[in-house]
This record gives structure tokens, sequence and C-alpha cells, in this order.
């Protein structure tokens, strides 16, 4: 086991993530290499000072009071105008869906929620015992692991000469459905690859947004959705998902 492959399993094998093979293999790497077993040490200590360290946030007394003087006074009972107002309202509203405007306005919305969930399970994955169901750097172990658990494994594709490496995958949940998440390492920074199937098979160009600070990537592929988030640079992002597209296109047409 090099360096970069401990490294990469450190905090599993911190947070008891690893099965016995992978454990040992680490344990035994440690245990011969000054380098890993002090970077090792370093994220045990930081382990120990934030599980001792008070975290918690007690909000001062008179804060309920100025949020219930800051909300809205009742309001009064409505008046024949204002209720002839929103018959008006609700006219305009019908005609603009007759015209597609307002589902046009639900689907924009829509997908933002998505969004909203796809980062907010990001942010799950990063807490302590979150990140992996199934510890691999072999694409071999880990899409197999995918099968009966969900109706389409997500494709697995190895990166790690392009400079992404497989750590593994685990199960989320998006919209209320379980979805597979494939995750990668730039760095020491964490790639969570969400794939969930659709029922449309058309090509959607890939799309970058920013939520909470996070870069996500988002496109479809022959009935898969993918969203690629991270912390690392837009730019970067993007050289992941061309590299992931263009494996996956050549491992399709091989």
């Amino acid at each position: 086991m090099t360096c970069d492959e401990a490294n990469i399993l450190l905090h599993a094998l911190l947070d008891n993530e690893l099965d016995a093979g992978h454990a040992r293999e680490v344990e035994t790497h440690i245990a011969s290499c000054p380098a890993c077993a002090a970077e090792f040490a370093a994220q045990r200590e930081m382990q120990r000072v934030l599980a001792d360290t008070n975290l918690r946030y007690s909000a001062p007394a008179g804060l309920r009071s100025r949020i219930e003087a800051s909300l809205p006074q009742p309001q009064r009972q409505p008046t024949r105008r204002s209720v002839l107002r929103g018959f008006a309202m609700g006219s305009a509203v019908s005609a603009l869906a007759a015209s597609g405007v307002v589902a046009v306005v639900l689907r924009q919305d829509d997908q933002q929620r998505i969004l909203s969930e796809v980062v907010s399970a990001h942010l799950r994955s990063l807490q302590a015992g979150h990140l992996i169901d199934v510890v691999s750097t072999d694409q071999h172990t880990v899409k197999p692991w995918f099968n009966g658990k969900l109706d389409v494994a997500p494709p697995v594709i190895d990166l790690t000469a392009q400079g992404f490496t497989l750590v593994g995958g685990r199960l989320d949940y998006i919209d209320a459905r379980a979805i597979g998440a494939v995750v990668y390492k730039r760095r020491q920074h964490v790639i969570n690859l969400f794939v969930s199937q659709t029922t449309s098979t058309e090509h959607r160009p890939p799309k970058t947004q920013t939520m909470q600070g996070f870069n996500c990537r988002r496109w479809g592929e022959r009935g898969l959705n993918f969203w690629a988030v991270s912390d690392i640079g837009g730019d970067e992002l993007a050289e992941f998902v061309d590299k992931f597209e263009a494996a996956m296109k050549a491992n399709v047409e091989g």
C-alpha cells in the first residue's frame, strides 16, 4: 500500500468504517511509515478535541421576544375590494398557466429544490461515518455492491490516472428516493457523484451552479441524472465531469 492510498483510508480507519482486510493493510502501512503514522496521530487528536469541545450555541434570553416582535401582525378581515382583486389575480394566473409560463416556473423551482437536497446530502456525507458504505478503490468492487439495492446501478469509473481517486460508494436519498452516490477524492477534497434514474434519454449538457459555497455540476445522459458536488473549483469539477463522460462513452462504445 502506498502513502497516497493510505491517506485516502485514514479517516475511514479512524471512524471504524473499514473491513478487516483493509484495516489490516492500513495499520501495517502506518506501522512502517512515520509520515502516515504522524498524520494518523494528528487526525486522532483532532477527533478527540472536537469530541471534547462543546459546540452547542445557547441563544440569548431576549432573542425569542425580538423575533416575535419582528413577525407580521395579524391581518384584518378582507374587504370586498381585496376579495375581487384576489379573483382577478386568480384569473391572471390561470391565463399564464394556459400559456405554459407557470409550468416553467414550477419546473425551475423543482430543480432548485432538488439542487438544495443534493447539496444537503453532500454536507451530511462529510460528517464522520457518513461518507462511504463500501470502501474500495476498485471499480469492480464498488459497482457490484449497488446491485439489488437500486433499480439501476450507477456507472462506476476509475479516474485515478486522471487525478480523481475512487474511494467507494454509498446509498443516499434525494427527492424521497434512494439513489447511488459514487465517492471520489481530489487531493483531500471529496467529490460526491449522485446518480438517479430518469425517464428521459436525452442528453442534457453539463451546467454548473453554486450553493452554500459548493459547486454542483448537473447533466443527463442515457436515462440517468448526474450531480457532481464538491468544494473544489468550478474548473476542476468541470474537468472531472469531462473525464467521467469521456470514460463512460468509451466504455459504452467498447
